[in-house]
Order: C-alpha cells, then sequence, then structure tokens
C-alpha cells in the first residue's frame, strides 16, 4: 500500500507542553445546541397563556349570594360542606381564572375576609362569584 500518508500514519498523536489535554465532556460542549433566543419559548407559553375576564354579578345575583353568606354564618357550628366558585386573578397578565373548590366550611375569617374550609382553602370573600350547600336549601328552599 503506498498511500500519501505512510510515512506519518504510525507516527504518536502530538501533545503540547504549554497545554493540557481537553477532557472529554470540555470537547463535547463545543458541539452542544446553541440557543441564540434564550427564553423566547417560555415568552411564547406565556403570551399564549389563556385567561378569563372577571364576570361582573348582577344586582339580584348579588343579593342572593349576600344571603347565601349570612345563612352560612348561622349554620357555622354544624360545619356545612359547600361548594364555591370564586375569581383568582392571575398574578403575570389581565385577567384570571374562576376556581372552584368543595370541602367543609371551618370559619369566616373576618380579618382576611375570607371563607376557610378545614383543608386550608381560604376562599376571598370579594372574588366570590357562587356558592352551593344542602343545607341553605333547608333553610330557604331552592335559592337558585
Amino acid at each position: 500500500m503506498n498511500g500519501k500518508y505512510d510515512d506519518i500514519i504510525h507516527l504518536p498523536h502530538p501533545t503540547s507542553a504549554r497545554h493540557p489535554r481537553m477532557s472529554m465532556m470540555d470537547r463535547a460542549a463545543q458541539f452542544s445546541p446553541f440557543a441564540a433566543l434564550t427564553g423566547h419559548g417560555a415568552a411564547i407559553a406565556e403570551t399564549s397563556r389563556v385567561t378569563q375576564e372577571r364576570i361582573e354579578l348582577s344586582e339580584d345575583e348579588k343579593t342572593l349570594l349576600d344571603n347565601k353568606l349570612q345563612i352560612l354564618r348561622k349554620l357555622i357550628d354544624e360545619h356545612p360542606m359547600i361548594t364555591a366558585t370564586w375569581f383568582s386573578p392571575d398574578k403575570k397578565k389581565a385577567g384570571g381564572s374562576y376556581v372552584t373548590a368543595t370541602g367543609i366550611l371551618k370559619k369566616f375569617s373576618d380579618t382576611e375576609r375570607a371563607l376557610i374550609l378545614e383543608d386550608g382553602t381560604s376562599i376571598p370573600l370579594m372574588d366570590v362569584t357562587g356558592l352551593d350547600c344542602e343545607l341553605l336549601y333547608s333553610w330557604l328552599g331552592d335559592l337558585n
């Protein structure tokens, strides 16, 4: 075999006396992908995330909700099971989402202005849009 590089093909690999050999990890890092737009994907995901607008209750709906809350205050010692829906404002953009939770009502917190469930869920009274409880029906019949 008479090749162009036959005279050097079997020589040892040259090693620098001044520069240490690059580790395999550093050598591999040279070929890793480059993300020129770091954070761009997260920004797009945040922009495309959907929020809901807050629904303004009518005066009749506010009155009905207020009546339900007054009855629940009277029934607090019975620890009624309630289902509450409230608006939770988004921390990053306009709007928010509606959250529904079901649980046993532990107390009304006047300092926090919230309903507190036994599992620790705090429901801000100003954001409540819907409230349901079987005990309410026994007091006033069907309020809806």
